[in-house]
């Protein structure tokens, strides 16, 4: 029996040919997802969730609202930029809140949050607290300023009417050396209390020091690795990776010892007299100690995406520019440098970063100067539990790094980055 001309193409059951490649495609589609899916899940539970919770945290701020939800209703009608104290109104408002709160001792959280603002805060709330489910029938103003002074200061109730919101931007303000006037202003704090601007800067420049110094020594190391015949290029490979198996807190103490006044380092120097004993060098405690024992850390970092760039270089190039005439020299640094280039992005991208992060290293030789903004972070984190003020440092170091990241592409081209 003769197939009519224009009858669909089917498979041997009977299904056409177009409906079956169709479920065939889409069982590869789903066999291909549930690979990939421990994957994806690992990166969201790991990543994902973490910088968005780091995100919410750097606007989240619902202390106030949450325990002194009737002050802040009638703040809000209260004109923060006039000289005039609250009214009755907010003063009773205040006192049924904390009244409130207190059994529950929640009162003191509001005073806390406020005096990472403001010092003082904190022992005004854990008074008030005290005292104020003490009073009777109101009129309260008078008798609340009496229990505190500070109750009667307009700056007081300007604080507390600028955090009432649940959300602000006041964390990120805060991590840029900023602060919101009453009028709702936005201006420099003062000058003795900036100090994360400039930890920002000489993160960024202590990182690039770091990744030069990296790259000035990791390159012939680098050279050395793919021009060495393969035992002793293996040899010295393994000396590159041995520190990898060594811990990093014992490396960094190591350093302690080398470059203290009584180190070692400077035993040696006063031994050969190339200085006196009462002029020994300061290379701890200082931004010279961090650049030192970071750059000994991330070595490796930049020498391995080094090496496996040269190692596809062909040595015939070299060669050939010499057999033309060229200086050894001359062939090196205009046939063989350019092609390490890819080796060069790669490396140095990733020792920034990677020195951008690092707070275990500078909190234990960098001292007052050679700390980086990590340092901080991990001091709100654990130690002031200011964990707004850190997601907010740790959002604007991201961006940072992402700028960097963008301008790197821009200039460079991030396909011209290559790790082997």
């Amino acid at each position: 029996m003769a197939i009519p001309a224009d009858a669909p193409l089917t498979t041997v059951d009977g299904i056409p040919l177009k409906v079956s490649l169709a479920r065939a495609l889409r069982r590869d589609k789903i066999k291909s997802l549930l690979l990939v899916a421990p994957l994806f899940v690992f990166i969201t539970l790991t990543f994902v969730i973490p910088i968005g919770d780091m995100l919410f945290r750097g606007i989240e701020d619902p202390i106030v609202s949450k325990y002194l939800p009737r002050t802040a209703a009638e703040l809000e009608k209260w004109d923060a930029t006039s000289d005039e104290l609250p009214d009755e109104n907010v003063f009773e408002a205040l006192v049924m809140d904390i009244k409130a709160g207190a059994p529950d001792r929640v009162i003191t959280r509001v005073g806390k949050r406020l005096n990472y603002e403001q010092p003082g805060m904190s022992s005004l709330f854990r008074k008030s607290q005290r005292r104020i489910p003490k009073l009777e029938e109101g009129p309260y103003k008078d008798t609340v300023i009496k229990l505190d002074k500070k109750w009667g200061r307009i700056t007081t109730w300007q604080l507390i009417k600028t955090f009432s919101p649940p959300f602000t931007a006041g964390y990120f303000w805060a991590a840029l050396d900023l602060q919101v006037t009453p009028s709702g202003d936005v201006e420099f704090q003062d000058q003795k209390k900036r100090i994360y601007l400039k930890l920002f800067l000489r993160t960024l420049y202590l990182s690039g020091v770091i990744t030069l110094m990296t790259l000035i020594l990791g390159y012939p190391v680098a050279y050395l690795l793919a021009t060495l015949p393969l035992k002793s290029s293996n040899l010295l490979l393994m000396l590159v990776l041995l520190p990898f198996w060594t811990s990093l807190l014992v490396r960094t103490t190591s350093w302690i010892a080398l470059l203290q006044r009584q180190g070692v380092i400077n035993d040696l120097l006063v031994g050969v007299n190339i200085i006196d004993t009462d002029n020994r060098l300061s290379m701890i405690h200082n931004a010279t100690g961090t650049i030192i024992a970071m750059t000994h850390i991330l070595l490796p970092f930049m020498i391995l995406p080094l090496y496996s760039v040269m190692k596809t270089i062909p040595p015939s190039y070299m060669r050939a520019a010499i057999s033309l005439g060229a200086h050894p020299a001359a062939a090196f640094i205009r046939v063989y440098a350019p092609n390490t280039v890819p080796g060069i992005g790669a490396g140095s991208i990733l020792v920034f970063i990677l020195a951008i992060g690092y707070y275990i290293t500078p909190a234990l030789v960098g001292g007052t100067s050679g700390t980086f903004i990590s340092n901080f972070i991990a001091y709100h984190v654990s130690v002031s539990l200011n964990w707004g003020l850190a997601a907010a440092l740790g959002i604007i170091l991201l961006g940072l790094v992402l700028v960097l990241y963008l301008l790197y592409d821009k200039i460079v081209g991030i396909d011209n980055m290559k790790l082997g």
